[in-house]
């Protein structure tokens, strides 16, 4: 994608035809190059459009959504200058279905979203497009509706979708058509060229018909593991373009992981309806009215959630409104504290026959899952191994000593690794046999690394396999409006909120999260300020989080963001006020800042110390 360089030598030549003086003339001429992104220099890459001087790195133009053209003169266009597709009009009033992945999106072109140029009701996102054209080459990318190819890939090409030609094709033998070969396995060049296995081949060749075709050796060709096989890539400058294993590694940072968690649940969330359902929840009960709610047959997860909270044993039946979002945030943290994980800090699944009777883990993968897509707070309690057996499978995840919550089996494990002689390691087998037995990790012991492998075995037993009814109930409820599907596409981006608890709040992050609702007192709104700055330097007895609780319900952002967005009102009024579910936060009038501070402290602090107390009780358990 450089602009100063060109395929001036032939594939073998230099790097994939790109000549070693010209790739230093480059790197000579990109080091005096700013990138308008990061600001750093380097940046080879610029946008064609005449008089338009901007520079960038590929990864920072892939991250500003710049559009670069994998055909013809490799151009890039920057985020100004990008072409776009052209709608005439647009008479689709609801979302539609992205056709590859079936989520719902707003049909309404943008670098995200694209309409095919040949069915005028197929849109994708781009990123499943470009996953697709990765996988599929060449060769078979076409129009999910009606199977074109050349009017479909030339719009794609124009819209900056990279289309592969595929090492990973399977071709068949021309002769018996019951072998097959990967392109580049067979060093073939392209799809069109014959190829015979070896059976047919030896054939030919003791017939006098076989001519012995020239080898091409594919570069580093025995360090190609599987994942690089099904994403390498292809693509000429002018018959070949730079090398793959970079391009791919860019490329999957840029369309794929950089994209922003919350930009994927917003996607999520266009499949929420403008149906409402009002739950009736029990503060004091969380656990039990959520279920109860979320099982009622009436509950859809794609209608938008209202709720109302109402006292059990309340022979009038009164109910006020409440905030969806605190009841997400309470319902999280219940889940994190239940019997369905174990752990302390990064928690796996446990094993627990009552739960699995009453298919509570299905229940909380379904949790889960409406509470990222409808705003709530994400878990952020998952261990490693418990998001790579949801993303790349169990048989793909290697447990390590931290995923185990048993003391007595972690013990086991620790004495075995750390046996020196193997007579010592067989006297831990020997005390440990019935256990060892039951599990069927007993293995026969020859040398002391064979230490290794039985470490591993109950590892896996143990982590893994004794809780795989469980990991395929949650796995069933996490799929619930998409989200597991999403995680999977996405591993990088969920990771984040998946695995790691929320960054710690500051005074200058809730300064601007909250905006000026009405006409501002100025006097007060400073007073607001120092009193952020002063709970950030610990000089009061309320925290970050409380002042977010008070107002919102919720402890820390959302990954979808808060909806609506926090807001501030200055008002008359002695004490603060806290209005969760419009997330809007009513701030005294007073006339010393000692005062603000004073009521403000005392007001939160007893006001979250009494919903703490009418809660516990419950939570407890």
């Amino acid at each position: 994608m450089s602009s100063g360089i060109w395929q001036r030598g032939k594939e073998e030549e230099g790097v994939y035809g790109f000549l070693i003086e010209d790739i230093r003339k480059e790197v000579n001429r990109a080091s005096k190059l700013k990138c308008c992104v990061c600001k750093k220099n380097g940046a080879s890459i610029g946008c064609v459009a005449p008089r338009c001087k901007r520079s960038y790195h590929f990864p920072c133009g892939l991250q500003r959504e710049c559009i670069f053209q994998f055909t013809g003169n490799f151009a890039s266009f920057c985020w100004d200058h990008r072409p776009v597709q052209i709608i005439t009009s647009n008479n689709y009033r609801e979302s539609l279905p992205c056709t590859i992945c079936l989520e719902f999106i707003e049909p309404i072109p943008s670098y995200n979203i694209l309409r095919s140029p040949c069915c005028k009701n197929a849109w994708f996102h781009r990123d499943c497009l470009q996953v697709q054209a990765i996988n599929a080459g060449v060769f078979f990318f076409r129009c999910t509706i009606c199977n074109n190819s050349d009017i479909f890939q030339k719009e794609m090409l124009r819209m900056g979708i990279h289309i592969p030609e595929n090492k990973w094709e399977i071709k068949r033998c021309q002769c018996c058509g019951s072998s097959g070969t990967h392109l580049a396995c067979s060093s073939l060049r392209s799809w069109e060229q014959n190829w015979e296995c070896l059976e047919c081949r030896g054939i030919i060749y003791n017939s006098g018909e076989f001519q012995k075709a020239k080898k091409h050796v594919l570069p580093n060709s025995n360090n190609v593991g599987i994942t690089d096989c099904l994403l390498e890539e292809s693509s000429p400058k002018l018959p070949r373009q730079s090398p793959g294993s970079q391009s791919k590694d860019l490329l999957r940072q840029g369309s794929k992981f950089r994209r922003n968690v919350s930009t994927l649940l917003i996607e999520l969330g266009f499949q929420i309806k403008k149906k409402t359902k009002r739950l009736y929840i029990n503060k004091a009960n969380i656990w039990n009215s959520a279920l109860d709610a979320f099982r009622n047959r009436n509950f859809n997860p794609s209608y938008a959630i209202e709720v109302a909270y109402v006292i059990e044993n309340d022979n009038f039946g009164s109910e006020h409104p409440g905030s969806k979002q605190e009841f997400l945030s309470l319902l999280m943290q219940h889940l994190e504290n239940s019997s369905l994980f174990e752990g302390s800090l990064s928690k796996n699944l446990s094993l627990n026959s009552q739960a699995l009777k009453e298919n509570l883990y299905y229940e909380a993968g379904k949790m889960l899952a409406i509470s990222l897509v409808h705003g709530g707070p994400s878990p952020g309690f998952f261990s490693k191994t418990l998001f790579n057996c949801l993303v790349y499978g169990p048989e793909n995840t290697q447990p390590i000593l931290d995923d185990v919550s048993d003391f007595d089996v972690a013990q086991i494990i620790i004495r075995i690794n750390t046996a020196t002689t193997v007579a010592d390691l067989k006297s831990i087998i020997n005390e440990c046999y019935n256990y060892l037995e039951l599990i069927g990790c007993l293995r026969l012991i020859t040398t002391l690394s064979d230490k290794y492998m039985l470490v591993k075995d109950i590892l896996g037993y143990h982590v893994i396999q004794r809780v795989h009814t469980p990991f395929e109930s949650f796995k069933q409820g996490l799929k619930t409006l998409g989200v597991l599907e999403k995680i999977q596409a996405y591993p990088e981006a969920f990771c984040s909120i998946l695995c790691h608890k929320p960054e710690s709040l500051s005074a200058k992050i809730l300064s601007e999260l909250f905006t000026v609702h009405t006409l501002p007192d100025v006097k007060a709104l400073g007073f607001w300020n120092s009193y952020l700055q002063a709970v950030e330097d610990g000089k009061s007895t309320t925290t970050m989080e409380d002042i977010l609780i008070f107002a919102t319900g919720c402890s820390s952002i959302p990954p979808a963001g808060f909806k609506p967005t926090p807001s501030i009102e200055c008002l008359h009024v002695d004490f603060p006020v806290g209005n969760k579910c419009n997330n809007c936060l009513a701030i005294p009038i007073t006339n010393t800042y000692k005062e603000f501070q004073e009521n403000m402290d005392f007001t939160i602090r007893n006001t979250l110390r009494l919903e703490k107390e009418e809660s516990s009780h419950y939570i407890g358990h």
